[in-house]
């Protein structure tokens, strides 16, 4: 079997995280670039990569790369990918994959033209717990899913000069972690949400500091979100069926759940392995690379980023880098 050469746009802490844990027997890391030869060639070297690039062009003209793993800041993931994308290169892009619909149509639209693969690297999509968790509704008769309650709360300064807070950067809660907490519903909802209200609390910097969400689809599946950038709250899903509820802690990456009944009793759900939660993705998209099929997580990610888009129409919340149409 060909193996796979992947490149790395972005040497931040995350490309670090990803070099440090990738291990794909048929993919490779055959190099990084960064806007600084010095700073590809340092990172390059400390994970053992054999080829470093001082810009992204000349790693996007390598044609012995295949797939470019953008992980920049996320204001600059749509050049990033459309750069990729036009040079011949599979996607594969760290969350949230752009900053609104219009972006990611745009980009989607381009990897449909030239016949290549677009994903988010959303671990969510992958782990194997949630299958099991469906299939535990299956056999454990709990009946339909009737609601998702939702939480992500993580403390940051409020320093306008940070990412988290800063406007010119893209930050704010919505797009750092509701893409986390969205996709954890949209994974286990049977059909696309829409956003039936929220409401918002702007920092002083003007980016959104704390949210809530209200969400339905056609199943009369509910859903609630709440967020806060400034304040510490669980990493918790529960998933509320007719004949029982499911608890998930850290559900970015969880490899167990509980399961209480109607009496009181618990069960413990477990499946996969949280500390190999990137190398699911990574293999289920290079799978999906090597049989030219369709990505069926990228729906996911459209339906995620709709809701995200229209909860910052509804705010009035538009970055200084866009316009008022972009979120329509």
């Amino acid at each position: 079997m060909t193996t796979l050469n992947w490149g790395i746009m972005g040497l931040g802490n995350i490309a670090g995280s990803f070099a440090t844990y990738f291990n794909q027997p048929d993919g490779q890391i055959y190099g990084a670039a960064s806007r600084s030869l010095e700073k590809a060639t340092a990172f390059t070297q400390q994970y053992h990569i054999p080829h470093a690039y001082g810009s992204y062009a000349e790693m996007l003209a390598d044609p012995a790369i295949d797939i470019i793993y953008v992980a920049t800041p996320h204001n600059y993931h749509f050049d990033g990918i459309m750069a990729s994308l036009n040079a011949g290169k599979h996607v594969f892009c760290e969350k949230a994959i752009t900053m609104n619909r219009r972006e990611l149509n745009a980009a989607k639209a381009l990897a449909a033209e030239k016949h290549l693969i677009l994903a988010e690297a959303m671990t969510i999509y992958h782990m194997p717990l949630f299958a099991e968790i469906e299939r535990q509704q299956v056999a454990q008769d709990l009946g339909a899913l009737k609601s998702i309650q939702v939480t992500f709360g993580s403390f940051k300064e409020l320093d306008p000069t940070n990412r988290f807070f800063n406007p010119e950067l893209a930050g704010g809660a919505m797009l750092d972690i509701g893409v986390y907490a969205l996709a954890f519903a949209r994974r286990m909802l049977s059909a696309k949400p829409e956003l039936i209200a929220t409401q918002w609390v702007p920092s002083e910097s003007g980016v959104d500091q704390q949210s809530t969400l209200l969400l339905n689809n056609a199943h009369q599946e509910m859903v609630t979100v709440t967020l806060n950038l400034h304040a510490k709250m669980p990493k918790q899903g529960v998933l509320v069926y007719e004949k029982g509820y499911v608890t998930v802690d850290d559900y970015p990456r969880p490899d167990k759940a509980q399961l209480t009944f109607p009496d009181g009793t618990t069960q413990i759900i477990q499946a996969g392995d949280a500390t190999n939660a990137m190398n699911y993705e990574l293999h289920d998209f290079q799978e999906v690379v090597r049989s030219h099929q369709e990505n069926d997580t990228l729906a996911l990610t459209s339906d995620v980023m709709d809701i995200m888009t229209d909860a910052r129409a509804q705010w009035g919340f538009v970055y200084p880098f866009e316009q008022p149409s972009d979120l329509i």
